[in-house]
Order: C-alpha cells, then structure tokens, then sequence
C-alpha cells in the first residue's frame, strides 16, 4: 500500500515539475524570449557567440610587453601621493628606469568615494591632495608613464566608484590627466541583459526636424525575429525575439539631411527586467537600455543620439548577447573606444583585467592590449606555478600590441628564495609577459650594488628576451618529472631555450638542442648562459639546477 502511495507522489511531482516548465517555456516565448538560448548562456557563460572582428586592437603603445611597478602587491589600500613620488624616485635610483620600467601605477584605492560636481573622478582628497593630475605631471618630469586603475563594474574592488555605464567621462579624466596606461577590473560587474525589448516603432527626428517613421513593417527580419500582433498599440504589431544574439531587424531610410538626430524607440512593455538593444546606423554602433518595466502602461518611449548621412541610412536593431563573456567583450570594448578616442595626445595603453574568467584570450585581443589570463598572483612559490601552467598554454594568443598576462611580478615579495625569485623573472620573461613590478623599490635604494632582487630585476640580456620585436610567446617543447623546457622564438632568426627545475632539489640535467624544434633552432649551436654568463660552442650540455631554479641559454 505504501508503495503506491509513494509512486503515486512521485509521479505527482514529476507532473508540477513538467508542468512548470512547459509553463516557463511558454512564459518567455510570449515575452519575445528564446526558452533554449537562456538554458545555452547558462551552460556555455564564459564562451563567446558574438563574430569578433579580426583586427587587433591598436589603441596603446605595447609593441613589446609593458614595464613598469604597480602599486597594489605591497600596499593594497594603503598608498598616498608621497608614498607614490618616494617609489618613483626610487625606481629612478636603483636604475630600474634605465633597464625599461617605465610605468608608475596607481591600482585600486587612490579615489575618492565620491565623484566631483561634474561627476568626474577625483583622488582621495586627504591621501593625494595635488590631484591626479599634478601628481601625474611629477612623474612625468621624472622620466615616467603614470597608469591608473578602476573596474569594469559599479564599484571597484575595494567598493569606490568604478567606471562601468561612465566610460566615457572617465576615459576623458584620464586622458585630461595624461594617463598613459590603464588598468581595469572585473569586480561588481553587472551583465548586460540578454533579453530584448518588443519595439513597435522607431521615429527618426533629423536636425532640420524632418521625422522619419520606421514601423514594424518596414523591417527586413533575420533569424528568429518575428512581428506580432497587439491591437493595443498604435500600430497594432511590433517586432519580438531579437535578443541572445537569435534575431535582428534592419531598415533603410532615406534621409533629407546628414548630422545628430534624435532616434525614439516605441516600445511593448513586457517583463520586469532589464532589457538591452544594439542600434547600428551604417557603421556607427550605440547601445540602448530599457529599465525593468511594472507595464502600467502599455508601451513606453526611449531615446538616443544617432548620427545620420544624408540619402539612404541602413538602421539595424539586435541585441548581440548570449553569454557573460559575450556582455564581458562588449563592455570592455566600449572601454577601449573610448580610451582611443579621449587619448589624443598621449595613446593610453588599455590592460584588461577579468582574471581569465571570461575565457578573453577569444575576444580581448580586439578590446586592449593585454588581459589578465589568471586569478591574482601571490608570493609563494605552487601559485607562481599554477599561473605559470594556465598562461604558457596560450602561446598562440600573444603577439605585439596584445599579450597573455599572468598578473604582475611577486619577485622579492613573500618568502620566495633567491632561486624562485630568478625563475619566476625568467618564465614571465619566455612569456612575453608584462613585466609589472609589486615589490617595495624603496628598500632596494640603500643597497643596489649587491641586491640580489635588483641583480634579477635589472638582468638586461633577460629583459632583451622579454622585449624582443618579433613578440613571440614561448612554447614548452619537452616535459619530464623534474624539468619544463622551454623555447621562444627572438627576432634575427635567434631564440632562448629555458629549463626549469621544478623539484624540490637541485637536479642534474642532461641538455640535448638537437631536441628542440628544428624550424626556430636552424642549426644554430652556440649558447650563451644568461644567468652564468657562460658561452658554449656545443648542443650537449650537462649542468646541474637547483631546487625551483632554472638555467636560460640564448642563441649568438
């Protein structure tokens, strides 16, 4: 008896549960809304879907991987405008300038919590009292690029005020400061909705107010945007499903006049969330929020600024987004137009910061100039490691004016030994990574001649590898227990070859070039021992490496 008292409630519960998806699914296609695509961006979120375009982004000076010091990995929340001078002048000193680190950047923290009355950023007014701007002309006058931070979202974070729905304002501030390298964050990121709304009309008001009305019938429909009826509206129809990137409306209008021109989207309220429409007039891009709707009213007005040419305009509505990295791209693209349209006199090199979550190294290539590939770095060696793994494997991605970026130096932080400290110089060095400094240079000032941080910081032949024009990536050829090796391709047909020691004691090693990839070694047979200063004229080589070292020859 129990047992059909038991089936019988399970089968109930399998009827409400196929119920109220049957009921979903119906709900959303009512809504405009395609059921399956909202599954999809679920299951693929960090994929993009979008068709991004194949030219790379040349807004900033990153021929060759940036240099610089950061001010995040040692003083986090704690920098102020003498603390930032202090560290300049000190990398001056320590002839850190001179070997290439030419960026001083202000990470997260160096903001007010409030915006100024005209809505710009500002420093913190007790910890950077001159502004950014006099502070910026400081560093300058000392030989140096001044960087800046903030995030891709609300707040950054340290939860100040971030730049995300302020992009241009903000790209505006840093250029008026002469900013010329930019740092953006992922944190309080908000996504941009893939639904879109139900547009009944679209009235074009040209600047001599000619108005051009553009209804649903005018459309030519693509994917599965599809026009509907509601007798309630002016028009009696309006066009659905042109969102997750599934369906797109485009019209041509003829236009009496070229110039700014008011564009009205009548709209069937539907839905309490947000909603997000693309508009494409010709070859001009803009963007378009629809608040979450109560629907008192049946339809609503919304507006933007075009830009129209005069004679046959081609007008074209979607809503591109399916995925979180589809809305990522988006955002971090409208932060790097418009950082290449604000820099007109310095270019402001553009540093994409989302922690590899995204899966960026398919679409930031076209966003900036460098993207972070990992979770943020810290000083202890199996984390330098887990980096060092996830980041190598992108080889393919890097190249000059975009680069893979395993997050900034931790060389002299933490309880790295002198070993661990030259490897993980040299592995960012094969990686053709950023070389962004986050250690405290002010302790270097007093003994600079023999540092041994220094001695890594300032090894020219290695920052020569890292800073080669050809802008190779270096690719791991063979792999043992013990040992990773390594070779990257240098400009005049030369290369380097690193062989990292990745036990915990020092290991004999047995090198063979023969083994390395024929088409980058070309015969070539004499090395030189970077780190030793040693010369060999032979491809066999037996040395011995010690616990987490490495050894790096380049060819001559």
């Amino acid at each position: 008896m129990y047992k059909y008292i038991i089936l019988l409630i399970i089968i109930i519960i399998i009827i409400l549960i196929i119920g109220a998806v049957l009921g979903w699914f119906i709900k959303k296609k009512k809504q405009g809304i395609c059921p399956f695509c909202i599954i999809k961006q679920h299951l693929f979120k960090s994929k993009i879907t979008m068709n991004i375009p194949k030219e790379y982004y040349s807004g900033g000076e990153a021929d060759t991987p940036p240099m610089g010091w950061s001010s995040w990995n040692t003083f986090r929340n704690n920098i102020d405008e003498q603390l930032i001078l202090d560290t300049a002048a000190a990398v001056k000193t320590t002839g850190l300038l001179e070997a290439g680190y030419k960026y001083i950047n202000l990470d997260d923290c160096w903001q007010s919590s409030m915006r100024d009355s005209q809505g710009k950023l500002q420093g913190d007014l007790s910890r950077f009292p001159s502004g950014i701007k006099a502070l910026t002309e400081k560093i300058n006058e000392m030989g140096f690029k001044m960087g800046i931070y903030t995030s891709n979202g609300e707040y950054t974070c340290e939860d100040l005020p971030a730049s995300l729905g302020s992009e241009k304002t903000d790209a505006e501030t840093f250029a008026q400061w002469g900013i010329e390298y930019f740092k953006y964050d992922f944190c309080h990121n908000v996504k941009i909705p893939s639904e879109a709304p139900l547009v009944e009309k679209i009235e074009i008001k040209d600047a001599e107010n000619n108005i051009y009305v553009l209804s649903s019938e005018d459309a030519v429909l693509t994917g599965m945007a599809k026009v509907k009826e509601d007798k309630r509206l002016e028009t009696g129809k309006y066009i659905s499903f042109l969102g997750h990137g599934k369906g797109r409306a485009e019209f041509k209008v003829s236009c009496n006049c070229e110039g700014e021109a008011v564009a009205t989207f009548s709209i069937k309220k539907s839905g309490n969330y947000e909603k997000y429409l693309v508009i494409q007039v010709n070859n001009e891009y803009y963007e378009l929020i629809i608040p979450e709707t109560k629907a008192w009213s049946v339809s609503g007005r919304y507006q933007i600024l075009i830009k129209i040419s005069k004679g046959v305009n081609k007008i074209s509505i979607f809503n591109p987004v399916c995925t979180r990295a589809d809305s990522a791209f988006i955002q971090y693209k409208r932060m790097g137009e418009a950082l290449k349209n604000a820099s007109k006199d310095k270019k402001i090199t553009y540093s994409i910061c989302e922690w590899g979550k995204n899966k960026p190294k398919n679409w930031a290539w076209n966003a900036g100039n460098l993207w972070r590939t990992t979770p943020d770095i810290r000083p202890i060696w199996k984390w330098i490691m887990v980096i060092y793994n996830v980041n190598l494997k992108l080889y393919r991605y890097a190249g000059p004016g975009h680069w893979n970026d395993p997050d900034m130096l931790e060389v002299g932080n933490g309880k790295l030994t002198f070993e661990e400290n030259k490897s993980h110089f040299s592995l960012w060095c094969m990686m053709a990574a950023p070389l962004i400094l986050g250690n405290d240079i002010r302790k270097l000032v007093n003994n600079n001649d023999k540092n041994d941080v220094l001695s890594i910081l300032k090894n020219m032949r290695m920052i020569e590898i890292n800073q080669d024009k050809k802008g190779k990536q270096c690719i791991r050829y063979k792999k043992t227990f013990a040992f990773d090796y390594l070779i990257k391709e240098l400009e005049n047909d030369n290369f380097a070859v690193c062989i990292l020691n990745k036990s915990g004691s020092e290991k004999k090693v047995n090198f063979n070039l023969a083994e390395a990839p024929a088409e980058i070694v070309k015969g070539r047979k004499k090395l030189f021992d970077v780190w030793a200063e040693k010369e060999y004229e032979q491809s066999e080589i037996s040395l011995k490496i010690p616990a987490h070292g490495c050894v790096v020859f380049k060819s001559f």
